[in-house]
């Protein structure tokens, strides 16, 4: 089995506003679709969402910006790992992630280990 990163990505996009109720749905939709993955003991870490408003990149020549993604008004809102036998099954996974409801992403990355050249 090889572990996979799932990154969540969302956008500022004016066009895609979720009421509360929507929100609250895609909770619950979020829940039981993470429970599902654990009771396929396919989950490693449910990972955790990260804040929005907090972000700096630090680049070379010591400069610092404000978030990762300003320019094109995209951030990432967090990570899960898994465990599958393949990235077909974890682009499977992904596929069925609630935040693709509401115009979010899902990238899916193999997360290499220290003896892993790929």
């Amino acid at each position: 089995m090889k572990e996979f990163a799932l990154v969540f990505r969302n956008s500022e996009n004016q066009d895609v506003k979720p009421s509360p109720e929507q929100m609250q749905e895609v909770l619950t939709n979020w829940m039981n679709w993470m429970a599902g993955i654990a009771a396929q003991n396919k989950l490693v870490d449910r990972g955790n969402r990260l804040s929005m408003s907090e972000s700096k990149t630090v680049k070379p020549g010591n400069v610092v910006t404000d978030g990762p993604y300003t320019e094109i008004k995209e951030y990432i809102n967090g990570y899960t790992l898994i465990r599958t036998e393949s990235i077909d099954e974890a682009v499977a996974i992904a596929g069925q992630c609630p935040i693709l409801t509401i115009g979010g992403s899902v990238e899916v990355r193999k997360v290499v280990a220290s003896d892993d050249n790929s």
